[in-house]
């Protein structure tokens, strides 16, 4: 033992690990001072008319662009003084600070001289810092400049976002400055896009004109091109013959008028929709839409009701939305497009032959033209653009007519009438044609579904369900038929069955947990939604979904208010709720 020396035990394998929390920190904190005082400094930037002293093991270990540089055969690995092009003095400087720091603050000051500097350098850390902020940044009045910005340095994260909101703001966009500077390619590109967000065509057609007059010498013989993306045949007809045929910009060019002519045609020839079918018939769908489900009117014991609720699957909550003009239950509520429409119905006086529409965009109802026919416990569906209305009871009888509206026109036409009267009856589209299941003959709950054919203008008989049925839910799932509850003249159901189009044949499935009739039934998300109804004895508020996959129906959240007789339909939304509505979360009650 050495003089002085201190006796130990002698343990085997005993020692005590020290880890110091704070020596990396401590270190480059301490490596930053002599940077500043310019101690060890093994390397000078040279940028512009700036220097920017550093070690060049820092610089190395956090930049593969300075590994390089440093370790690998290149001159500047023996240099004492490198000079550095194509990058912000000011920026250099931050970086350099952020090697020793891992410290830096991105602002509009900076961002647009430290983003290309950091992919420059390879720092991604800093580079995703920038695209965060600039994603932070997004207005519709800078979007594509951002959006550019992100294509120039290969930013393709942001450069994805900042086109997804270029789309889903599209109507804001297209007023800025930034929107009329486009080359002709990017506007092509953005009006040709099935995911525009937009109320209606009738903003992309302005849009284009815009553009077009922003410079009207450079740009006139462009036209043709732009009203190809443009969905002419989607404006309503009225738009049409007094904003687009009379354009000079439009007239003047004969594709254009061709374009027209196809237009005009699909106007005319409503029946022929699906066989005039193009991509400028296609309705454009927002990316980033989430279903949205609207449970409209309706009645319980004591009341009818006008107001509306909406249940938001993202948050499995229900909104309360605008309230209808008109109190409506044994109603017909669809979607077409971005709007919602509510027809006919009882008004607890009278059988009702109006229709409203609702703008989830300002959460508002407007009249819409009235049918030519009073009609409640209707069959309602859309097929093509179209809305059809089936049977239903006018006050005084059963109906067995038909009729359809359409909404680029703005009127309702008499169509081929049913083989028989059905009120309750429900009406759902598959494969192109419209089925008309079930309902009331005035003496008979009937078994008995009829097909329409849009082209022939005819109603022909199907197979027969297995069960009588009025007031019945009907969806369409998967290209099948679901048909759930109902009633057969002598107790309320709640046993379902299916068709399928390809056998001709019904089969049962797992019935629901709660009898029901005059509920609705639809689809959405891959689920079947059977909402609110009576069981018998009540008004429900109850709402159970249907998952195909397991055969099996569990509960969802309820609604704020018991309804029977109630109408339901799916709108994809964007953004919602509307402003100032309440919501209500409730858990799922056990059935």
């Amino acid at each position: 033992m050495m003089e002085g020396g201190m006796q130990l035990l002698n343990r085997d394998g005993h020692s005590i690990s020290h880890n110091s929390k704070r020596h990396y920190h401590d270190s480059f904190v301490s490596m930053n001072r002599m940077r500043q005082r310019g101690l060890l400094c093994d390397i000078v930037l040279h940028v512009s008319n700036k220097e920017i002293k550093a070690h060049k093991v820092v610089l190395a270990s956090c930049s593969p662009y300075f590994h390089a540089m440093f370790t690998n055969e290149m001159s500047e690995s023996r240099q004492t003084h490198v000079t550095l092009h194509d990058i912000d003095p000011q920026a250099l400087e931050q970086l350099v600070q952020y090697a020793y720091t891992a410290e830096i603050v991105v602002g509009e000051g900076n961002v647009q001289t430290l983003l290309p500097a950091a992919s420059l350098l390879q720092l991604n850390g800093v580079r995703d810092a920038c695209c965060k902020f600039l994603l932070s940044q997004l207005d519709p009045s800078n979007c594509l400049g951002i959006r550019g910005f992100a294509d120039t340095h290969s930013c393709s994260d942001l450069l994805k976002s900042a086109h997804k909101y270029v789309l889903q703001h599209f109507v804001e966009v297209s007023k800025t400055e930034e929107f009329m500077l486009l080359p002709l390619k990017q506007v092509l590109d953005l009006i040709s896009s099935d995911n525009l967000n937009v109320p209606s065509e009738e903003e992309v057609y302005r849009a284009v004109l815009s553009w077009v007059k922003h410079d009207i010498d450079g740009r006139r013989q462009h036209v043709p091109w732009l009203m190809k993306c443009v969905r002419l045949p989607l404006l309503r007809r009225d738009f049409l013959m007094s904003n687009v045929d009379t354009e000079l910009l439009v007239r003047h060019h004969s594709e254009c008028k061709d374009l027209l002519i196809e237009a005009l045609k699909y106007h005319l020839m409503p029946e022929q929709r699906g066989v005039l079918s193009n991509s400028r018939t296609r309705p454009r769908r927002c990316e980033g839409a989430s279903p949205v489900l609207f449970a409209v009117g309706g009645g319980s014991l004591f009341a009818i009701h006008g107001d509306c609720e909406a249940y938001d699957t993202r948050t499995d909550r229900w909104h309360m939305v605008a309230s209808m003009s008109t109190r409506r239950a044994r109603v017909g509520v669809a979607a077409i497009g971005n709007r919602l429409y509510a027809v006919g119905g009882y008004d607890g006086t009278s059988d009702l032959a109006t229709v409203e529409s609702y703008d989830p965009i300002t959460n508002s109802w407007q009249p819409e033209v009235s049918m030519g026919t009073r009609r409640s416990c209707l069959g309602v569906a859309v097929l093509h653009g179209l809305l059809y209305a089936a049977g239903g009871y006018d006050g005084a009888s059963c109906l067995n007519s038909a009729e359809r509206y359409d909404p680029l026109t703005s009127t309702w036409t008499s169509i081929a009438a049913m083989s028989t009267r059905r009120r309750y009856v429900r009406v759902a589209t598959l494969d192109g044609s419209l089925y008309a299941v079930g309902g009331y003959d005035s003496s008979s709950h009937l078994a008995t579904v009829e097909k329409y054919d849009p082209q022939s203008n005819t109603w022909t008989a199907i197979a027969n369900m297995l069960s009588r049925r009025s007031s019945a839910g009907v969806a369409v799932l998967d290209g099948m038929l679901y048909v759930a509850g109902g009633n057969d003249g002598t107790s309320c159901l709640n046993s379902v069955e299916r068709f399928n189009p390809k056998t001709n044949t019904w089969e049962g499935v797992a019935p629901m947990n709660i009898r029901r009739s005059t509920h609705d039934l639809v689809s959405m998300d891959g689920w079947l939604y059977a909402v609110g109804g009576n069981d018998g004895s009540s008004s429900l508020n109850s709402i159970e979904k249907y998952n195909p996959r397991s055969n099996k129906w569990v509960a969802a959240s309820c609604m704020f208010t018991r309804r029977s007789s109630v109408g339901v339909a799916v709108l994809e939304l964007l953004n919602f709720p509307p402003p100032s509505s309440p919501t209500l979360s409730v858990s799922s009650t056990s059935l």
